[in-house]
C-alpha cells in the first residue's frame, strides 16, 4: 500500500485491444478518477516511461481476473495468460493510472495527518452515485477515496494535492457523504474502514478503481487490474510538484453549508475578483453607515452556495413609500432579475416570491424583462400565506415533506424584514406591517430544513435575512434597535441594494469562468477549461450593465440588465 520514500503508484487496467480507444476516450472525459499517465502497445509487458526492469504480468502484488464483467479470482501473477497455450495476453492493452497514494507523503509533510496511514489501513473507497462522462461502451458511477482532514487543515490539503493532478488531483467533495450517495461510511465499496477523530471533516478525492466499475459495466470477455491497494509502483520520486504552483490559481476551501455539511473551492483569483466586488457594493454615497455592517466573504459564500444550486427562490419588496401606489422603491427588482437571469444561463430553476398587493407589478416587471430580452424566459410567480404552523414547511418543500425540499436557495433582496416586537420599519421607524406577508416565515423554517440554503441583501439592516448582524444594526444604524431585522440568513451581503444583486450575478460569471471551482462543482468529470471567447460573449449578455432607460409605468427608470458590466468585473 505504502512505500518509503514516496514513489508515485498508478493503477492498472489491462484490456481487450478492440476496446482500448474506447477506455483511453473515457479516460480523457474524466481526468480526475483515470488520469492517465501511460497506454501500452498490444501485448506489451514493460512500462518504460514509468519503470524500468518492468513485467506487469508480475509486478503487481495482487491481481483481480474478470470475465464477462464479473469478478472471478484473484492471483498473484499473470504469467498462466502468457504460456501453456493460452493466447489472451498478445491481445491485452494496459493503462497505467495515477493514484492518490502518491500524494500522501506531501500531504503528511504539509503537516496534514492522513489517518488511513496512521491506521495501518487501506484508504476507504466507495462507489458513489454520481456517474462519469460515458464514453463508447464505457459508463460507470465515480468510485472516491476518503481521508479524514482535521478542520484547520482543508485548505493545505487542497494546495498539495491540487499540485498533482495525476494522482487525481484536488478533492472532488468535501463534507457531507450522503451528498455523493454514501449512506454509510462504515461500509467501504473497497479497501478498509478509515477512524475519524474529532474535528476532521470527511474529504474525498476521485479513485482510480472507478476503472474497475467501468470493467464491470462493460463486461469483456476477458480483463485484469491490479487488486484495489495493490499497486504498480513506478520509479518517480513522487517529490515535487507534477505543475508548477500558479499562486492565483490556487484553490482556497469555504464553508458554504452546516446543514448539512458542505465546503466549495474557488481559485485565489476568482476569490479576489469576488472580495472587490464585494468592496464595490460597499459604496455608500448616502453616508448611511452601510460599510459598517459589512462581513468579509459573505457574497461569496452566497455565491458558491448559489452554484452548487439546482433551485432558486428570490423575493424583494420594500413597501417604503407607503403613502404612494404602488408604495414600493425601485431598489430591490432590478437587482432580483439580474440574479434570475444569471441563474437562469447556469440551468438553475428560478421562483419570484412576493406579496399579493404586487402581484401584478411584479408580473409587469417579469413580463416586460422577457419582452425587452433581458430575462430569456418568464420565470414563476408566486405567493405565500400562512394558513397555520406548517405553511411555510409546505411551500418549500414537496408535500410538507422536509426531505423533499423544492428549493436549495433561498434569496432576499431589499426585502422588509421582520423586527423583534414582529412588525416592520422602514428607516424613519414608520411600521408598515399591513402592506407586508409573512415571506420572513420561509426563511425562519429554512433553517430546521437540510439543504436549503438562505441569503439575505441589504444596506440598512431592516430587511430580511440581515437578522445575522443583528446587533451591528442596532449598535451602529439610526433607529437600529426599533428596525432592526429579527429574521437571520446564513448570508448576509451587505450593500447598496440592486449593486447587491448585480454582484452576485457577476460573482456567479467569475465562479463560471474559474477552472477550480468548475472542476469541484462537475467532480472533476467532463471536459475542463476556460470556455471559449466566443462563448464568454455570449454569457455577458446575462450579465447587468448600469444604463438607464424609460419602460414600464411602475418605474420611472429601470436599470437595463444586458451588456457587460466593466464597473463589476473588469478590474
Amino acid at each position: 500500500m505504502h512505500t518509503e520514500p514516496w514513489y508515485q503508484q498508478a493503477n492498472v487496467i489491462i484490456l481487450p485491444s478492440h476496446l482500448a480507444n474506447d477506455f483511453e476516450a473515457f479516460c480523457r472525459c474524466n481526468p480526475a478518477p483515470l488520469p492517465l499517465l501511460h497506454r501500452s502497445q498490444s501485448g506489451e509487458t514493460s512500462c518504460l516511461p514509468l519503470a524500468k526492469h518492468t513485467d506487469i504480468r508480475t509486478d503487481i502484488s495482487q491481481y483481480c481476473v474478470y470475465e464477462e464483467g464479473q469478478l472471478v479470482k484473484t492471483v498473484s501473477s499473470l504469467q498462466s495468460y502468457t504460456s501453456q497455450g493460452r493466447i489472451a495476453w498478445p491481445d491485452m492493452v494496459c493503462f497505467y493510472l495515477g493514484c492518490s497514494f502518491g500524494f500522501e507523503g506531501r500531504l503528511k509533510t504539509a503537516g496534514v495527518p492522513v489517518r488511513n496511514v496512521e491506521q495501518g489501513r487501506n484508504v476507504s473507497m466507495y462507489r458513489t452515485a454520481v456517474p462519469c462522462i460515458p464514453a463508447g461502451v464505457f459508463s460507470c458511477p465515480l468510485v472516491a477515496t476518503m481521508r479524514p482532514v482535521p478542520a484547520a487543515m482543508l485548505d493545505a490539503a487542497v494546495k498539495v494535492t491540487n499540485l498533482n493532478p495525476l494522482a487525481h488531483g484536488a478533492p472532488v467533495h468535501i463534507g457531507e457523504p450522503a451528498l455523493l450517495g454514501i449512506q454509510d461510511l462504515s461500509r467501504p465499496d473497497y479497501g478498509e474502514r478509515v477512524e475519524m477523530q474529532p474535528g476532521d471533516v470527511t474529504v474525498f478525492w476521485a479513485c482510480g478503481v472507478t476503472a474497475i466499475e467501468a470493467i464491470l459495466s462493460s463486461k469483456p470477455s476477458l480483463a485484469f487490474s491490479h487488486s484495489p491497494g495493490c499497486m504498480f509502483l513506478t520509479d518517480s520520486p513522487d517529490s515535487s510538484p507534477v505543475t508548477k504552483p500558479n499562486p492565483e490559481l490556487t484553490p482556497l476551501c469555504f464553508l458554504v453549508s452546516h446543514n448539512p455539511l458542505f465546503y466549495s473551492l474557488a481559485s485565489h483569483r476568482a476569490v479576489a475578483r469576488i472580495r472587490q466586488l464585494e468592496i464595490i457594493i460597499g459604496e455608500d454615497p448616502g453616508q448611511r453607515g452601510i460599510r459598517a455592517l459589512s462581513v468579509q466573504d459573505e457574497l461569496l459564500c452566497s455565491c458558491l452556495a448559489l452554484s452548487h444550486s439546482s433551485s432558486v427562490a428570490i423575493t424583494t419588496g420594500f413597501p417604503t413609500h407607503y403613502m404612494h401606489s404602488p408604495p414600493d422603491e425601485t431598489d430591490g427588482p432590478p437587482g432580483a432579475i439580474a440574479m434570475a437571469t444569471m441563474l437562469l444561463a447556469l440551468g438553475k430553476q428560478v421562483t419570484m416570491v412576493t406579496d399579493r398587493r404586487a402581484v401584478e407589478m411584479n408580473q409587469a416587471i417579469i413580463d416586460e424583462a422577457v419582452k425587452t430580452g433581458v430575462l430569456k424566459t418568464a420565470i414563476p410567480l408566486v405567493t405565500f400565506e400562512d394558513h397555520g404552523p406548517d405553511s411555510a414547511l409546505h411551500f418549500l418543500c414537496h408535500h410538507g415533506d422536509p426531505n423533499r425540499p423544492r428549493y436549495d436557495h433561498l434569496v432576499a433582496i431589499e426585502r422588509s424584514g421582520r423586527a423583534e416586537d414582529g412588525n416592520y420599519y422602514n428607516m424613519r421607524g414608520v411600521n408598515i406591517k399591513h402592506l407586508v406577508d409573512p415571506i420572513d416565515n420561509l426563511f425562519i423554517a429554512a433553517k430546521n430544513i437540510p439543504g436549503i440554503t438562505t441569503t439575505g441583501i441589504g444596506d440598512g439592516g431592516n430587511e430580511l435575512g440581515m437578522g445575522k448582524v443583528k446587533e451591528k444594526v442596532k449598535s451602529l444604524m439610526p433607529n437600529g434597535s426599533l428596525i432592526a431585522c429579527d429574521i437571520p440568513a446564513d448570508n448576509a451581503v451587505t450593500g447598496c441594494l440592486n449593486w447587491g444583486g448585480y454582484a452576485v450575478a457577476c460573482a456567479l460569471y467569475l465562479l463560471h469562468t474559474c477552472p477550480s471551482h468548475q472542476r469541484y462543482l462537475r467532480k472533476g468529470l467532463g471536459v475542463e477549461h476556460i470556455p471559449p471567447q466566443e462563448q464568454l460573449q455570449d454569457w455577458t449578455a446575462n450579465l447587468p450593465s448600469v444604463d438607464k432607460v424609460k419602460t414600464h409605468k411602475y418605474f420611472s427608470e429601470y436599470y437595463l440588465l444586458s451588456g457587460f458590466p466593466s464597473a463589476f468585473v473588469s478590474y
